[in-house]
């Protein structure tokens, strides 16, 4: 065999192997933009100019919300809302605000079958987390019911979450936390309605609540509105002994700079 004459290592010749099919899948199928389309260098990629109007959600920020500020009010600050309304949760981060890219990515992902934007969307979650996926005990995606998996065909919070957990090694756990009830889309309801929607819509099981006691979780979904729905998951967790939990999204609605 050639291999053999050439004398190259089998590692070798796996990984020439790789990158020839590598090399024919970008001729047939060439990276562009997941953004805007045009070419890019990379799969799973922006271009500069996406990645120019892209909303990242950067400090200073809510320490409790992560809801952005005009101005650096000091390290630790906590806005109105989280003083008036404290969440259930401990705290909040997001990758970029709801618009533009960002809404196009998480439209891709949720309603266009865009799977493989997961990986890159979860890489820009990990570090948007602030620290709070590398010290995770959990990572847990926020659960659809069985009737609205099985018509959508998969849950994209659990796909962010389940590449969060395999880029950063932290336990990946999508069967700790269960839609119990059959809820109705929160699109089209005001705040009240979908906080009583989503009231008593989930449950630890019987199996994961032994090693969930003081435990640290980061809860994933893909877009935070109201809060409702992740609020009552929280809630759930924290019944089920969780000593923290952290919301990651990859974006989130915001209605304006404090």
């Amino acid at each position: 065999m050639a291999w053999e004459r050439l004398r190259i290592p089998q590692a070798w010749r796996a990984d020439i192997l790789r990158r020839f099919g590598l090399g024919l899948v970008d001729l047939v199928f060439p990276p562009v933009c997941c953004g805007c389309g045009r070419l890019v260098g990379d799969h799973r990629a922006v271009c500069a100019s996406c990645w120019a109007t892209l909303p990242l959600i950067e400090r200073p920020y809510c320490d409790i919300l992560g809801t952005p500020f005009s101005v650096d009010h000091g390290a630790g600050s906590v806005s109105p809302e989280a003083i008036a309304n404290p969440p259930a949760f401990d705290r909040l981060r997001s990758v970029a605000i709801h618009e533009g890219v960002a809404r196009d990515l998480v439209h891709g992902l949720k309603y266009r079958d865009r799977t493989d934007l997961a990986p890159m969307m979860a890489a820009w979650m990990i570090r948007a987390s602030d620290g709070a996926v590398a010290s995770a005990d959990a990572i847990i995606p926020v659960p659809l019911h069985a009737f609205r998996l099985w018509k959508r065909r998969f849950n994209q919070s659990a796909e962010l979450a389940r590449a969060i957990a395999q880029l950063s090694g932290r336990p990946y756990q999508p069967d700790l936390l269960k839609r119990i009830r059959r809820t109705s889309p929160q699109v089209r309801l005001g705040l009240r309605a979908r906080e009583e929607n989503v009231r008593g819509a989930f449950a630890v099981s019987e199996s994961g609540k032994a090693g969930l006691s003081g435990k640290s979780v980061v809860l994933v979904d893909d877009v935070y509105t109201t809060g409702a729905t992740v609020a009552a998951a929280t809630r759930a967790l924290k019944r089920a002994g969780a000593g923290s939990v952290t919301v990651l999204t990859f974006a989130r609605a915001v209605s304006g700079l404090i």
